[in-house]
């Protein structure tokens, strides 16, 4: 582990060298890339020189017992407990921050949600589930945009599909993929009895036009009208677009905006997500056995949590979570169980390193 820890804080000086070169300053785009290594390195640097501190004064202090040197015997004696006390919890956090980083976990998010069992009560709970995250990203200070939706008569959502942009979004959602189950008394029942519904969410990582290719001979595009519920949302003009990628017969539809223009490049960033995300199911299904000792991104076909109205609660059946605070949670709350999420994640994937 040192070893490679050594090999880094050189990758890192040369980095920050690089960083302050004229060259790499007027060049946008490898200045941001490196920015974003540099920042994903730092907290490693940090911890692994405080080791070195630690390692240091433990050193001195053991020369110094050894030593004739009666009047510094005490406070060699202290410096040696306090370093010995120190070492192993910085050797513990020096191996959870050099587990394999996802490099997807600084990326903004698109998010789909789509109305599951259920009917109209489905689709009322995913639009819950909507309001739920961009509820969430406003409280930590992320933008959100609608980039397609179906939205139902009673103002519910058949499915939703909205970006989230802020620092580290995908590191923080990723857990958040799978079958979410609710049990409640719908709004549509006349009888009071409590049924049970369901909607899917996909969180996915934005892609950027460099990750994924796509040639324009594999793309049919249609333009048409607005559609929807009826209102503000229907356009009268030919804005909403329709992307077909033959190659893989992924159809996206953007109607959000009433520019084409707009449609068409929410569109495209759309389809390169998606088949950004193909790609990478294909490579997760080479490592499947790993995927299951962590909680993973989520298999979406996984019923993962369960929202319970009648009792107040909400459950995350990957890790035995349980929390009484739906509403609060509805409303955003959403840190503890994310919390609870990432950690599970970083001791299966401790384990797993320890075994290996």
């Amino acid at each position: 582990m040192f070893e490679k820890l050594e090999d880094t804080e050189i990758n890192f000086n040369k980095l920050s060298d690089e960083l302050a070169t004229p060259e790499v300053a007027a060049d946008p785009e490898k200045f941001a890339r490196l920015m974003r290594e540099h920042k994903r390195l730092t907290p490693i640097i940090e911890k692994y020189r405080e080791y070195k501190k630690y390692t240091s004064q433990q050193k001195e202090a053991e020369e110094l017992l050894n030593s004739s040197d009666s009047d510094l015997y005490e406070l060699a004696e202290m410096e040696l407990a306090d370093a010995k006390e120190k070492l192993p919890e910085i050797e513990k956090e020096l191996q959870i921050l050099l587990l394999p980083h996802d490099p997807n976990d600084e990326k903004n998010v698109i998010l789909e949600i789509r109305g599951g069992a259920g009917g109209e009560e489905a689709a009322l709970f995913a639009y819950v589930l909507y309001r739920m995250y961009t509820m969430y990203a406003a409280r930590v200070g992320w933008k959100t945009e609608i980039i397609n939706c179906n939205e139902t008569e009673l103002g519910g959502f058949k499915e939703v599909t909205f970006m989230i942009e802020g620092d580290g979004a995908y590191s923080r959602l990723k857990f958040e993929s799978g079958v979410h189950r609710v049990q409640r008394v719908p709004e549509t029942e006349a009888q009071g009895r409590i049924h049970t519904s369901t909607a899917t969410v996909a969180v996915l990582p934005e892609v950027e036009e460099v990750e994924v290719e796509i040639n324009q001979s594999d793309l049919i595009i249609e333009t048409c009208k607005s559609s929807g519920a009826g209102g503000q949302h229907v356009n009268k003009t030919e804005s909403a677009i329709r992307l077909i990628h033959k190659p893989t017969g992924i159809v996206i539809e953007c109607q959000d905006e009433r520019s084409q223009f707009k449609n068409r490049d929410k569109a495209l960033k759309l389809l390169r997500t998606k088949l950004y995300d193909m790609k990478q199911a294909e490579q997760d299904a080479k490592i499947a056995s790993e995927r299951r000792s962590q909680v993973g991104t989520g298999d979406r076909s996984e019923r993962i949590r369960t929202y319970n109205y009648p009792q107040s609660r909400v459950t995350d059946h990957r890790i035995g979570l349980t929390m009484h605070s739906l509403e609060a949670f509805l409303d955003g709350d959403l840190d503890e169980m994310l919390d609870a999420l990432a950690t599970a994640d970083t001791a299966a994937k401790l384990a797993k390193s320890i075994e290996g």
